[in-house]
């Protein structure tokens, strides 16, 4: 009988995942150097969506703070009644509330102090604070019943942006960059920006944006709202290109061989990273020059849109972002954290972005994007019906709501002039069809192609999700 196997030529498990690996290193580092020899499409691990998608971009406005829904969209005629009522201890139920207020005696309510109308096919309420938003109705689906568990800043954006509230876990961003790619070689695939507006401000962490446990080549890039976009990006003097293209080569030689020795993947982000950061110096110049741009842009996104670091200015990037490539841009305003002077704070910060936002949404919809690309627009969390300190008209302010809010989005695969959900009269609780944040998730992911529970990534004993691993539903009432 002729054996199957000689052991003379046999290779011990470590031997083979030795060269297996190293073959698969020099692959890999290969394509860094010419970034689509491996793959032309720019897939990620995923290699393909689970399903056709109905959208490959994603822009996230995000209003850091917590806007106060009941100020701006979930508006009831029967709030008027209730200015000043004390909040009835069936609506609040025991809710556990912040230190803010929790050492208030008596909760009174306060009704928006703006007018609304019903606009769109939809008839949804809209401030008068938001005339732009309100005037693109029929282009959006407002979602009136979104909530999460978390009732301070840090946790809850954290918990909206991950899935959970712990640290360490990969933002939709990185989750995107991962699993699907990024068609764009010269710039990264998941960007960062951030504006700051008139109310108060809670600090932004750069975790905010970062990779979590996924490697780290896939966290987001934050550009910069003064001088270089990106530190480090232009070359110092008497270092020219190729200068600087040769020392680069030399860093990458030292890095291979150091990959060679370790096998960490880390390396290859390194060089990976090097390599993205070289072919920028060319791309970043070039998409954040504005002076391509004709005169009815800017007038069409307001009178901040040639101000650098302003709201509307990082919505005309965002958009050229998109064109060229990057397939997540998320735009964090500040401001929205309105404990007291609310009714004057609010109002500003509307006005930097209503104008902006809506405009955002009609630009991509005349150049054809809009039907490939997601806009969602919200916060954390909303606000309370009752007031914090003050109860005048001038300067009263409103604690943080997390068992309701209020988000939109637009674009691919969202239904059009839509409402979803409903509150009670104080909008203080869900009276009809719930979106948990980790629900709101998988409904964007399912208009990217991806099963959200099928999209996971192994560690600590978890196939983790960017929905949790509690699990979630996709809010099929809000798709086209």
């Amino acid at each position: 009988m002729i054996p199957l196997l000689n052991s003379d030529h046999l290779i011990d498990r470590r031997k083979f995942l030795n060269i297996g690996a190293r073959g698969m290193g020099a692959m890999g580092l290969a394509s860094l150097a010419q970034p689509g020899m491996l793959n032309a499409a720019g897939r990620g691990a995923m290699g393909e969506p689970h399903f056709k998608p109905k959208a490959k971009r994603v822009i996230y406005l995000f209003f850091s703070g917590g806007p106060s829904h009941i100020d701006m969209y979930d508006y009831k005629p029967a709030m008027r009644k209730i200015h000043g009522i004390e909040l009835p201890d069936s609506i609040r139920n025991g809710q556990r509330i912040t230190g803010m207020t929790s050492g208030q005696k008596s909760f009174p309510c306060v009704a928006p102090m703006f007018e609304f109308k019903q606009h769109g096919q939809s008839g949804g309420y809209f401030s008068e604070i938001l005339p732009n938003v309100a005037s693109i109705a029929d282009e959006i689906s407002l979602i009136r019943s979104v909530n999460t568990e978390a009732i301070n800043h840090d946790p809850a954006i954290t918990y909206i942006n991950t899935g959970t509230q712990q640290l360490g876990h990969p933002r939709m961003g990185a989750w995107l960059n991962y699993g699907l790619g990024s068609p764009s070689d010269n710039l990264p695939g998941y960007i960062v920006m951030i504006s700051k507006g008139r109310g108060g401000s809670q600090a932004l962490y750069s975790r905010l944006w970062g990779s979590g446990f996924l490697p780290s080549k896939h966290q987001g890039v934050k550009f910069r709202s003064s001088g270089e976009p990106v530190l480090y990006l232009n070359n110092p003097p008497g270092i020219t290109s190729g200068s600087r293209r040769a020392i680069l080569d030399s860093i990458n030689a030292i890095n291979r061989a150091k990959f060679e020795e370790t096998q960490d993947s880390e390396i290859q982000t390194r060089i990976a990273q090097y390599e993205m950061a070289f072919r920028m110096q060319a791309s970043v110049p070039e998409l954040t020059d504005l002076k391509t741009e004709p005169d009815h842009v800017f007038e069409q996104y307001g009178k901040d849109a040639k101000s650098p670091g302003k709201f509307a200015y990082n919505c005309i990037l965002a958009r050229r972002m998109l064109e060229r490539g990057v397939p997540f841009v998320q735009l964090f305003h500040r401001g929205w954290d309105q404990h007291g002077n609310c009714p004057r704070d609010v109002r500003r910060q509307c006005e930097d972005v209503d104008q902006p936002a809506a405009a955002l949404v009609r630009d991509l919809k005349q150049r054809g994007m809009l039907e490939d690309t997601i806009v969602i627009c919200g916060g954390e969390f909303g606000r309370t019906i009752y007031s914090q300190g003050s109860l005048t008209k001038d300067n009263h302010g409103r604690d943080h709501h997390g068992r309701c809010f209020t988000m939109w989005m637009a674009g691919g695969g969202i239904r059009k002039g839509h409402v979803h959900g409903e509150t009670d009269d104080f909008s203080y609780n869900i009276v009809r069809d719930p979106v948990h944040i980790n629900d709101l998730n998988a409904t964007v992911l399912q208009c990217l192609g991806i099963d959200h529970e099928r999209f996971t990534y192994r560690y600590q004993g978890l196939d983790q999700r960017l929905t949790g691993v509690q699990g979630a539903r996709v809010v099929n009432e809000i798709l086209a």
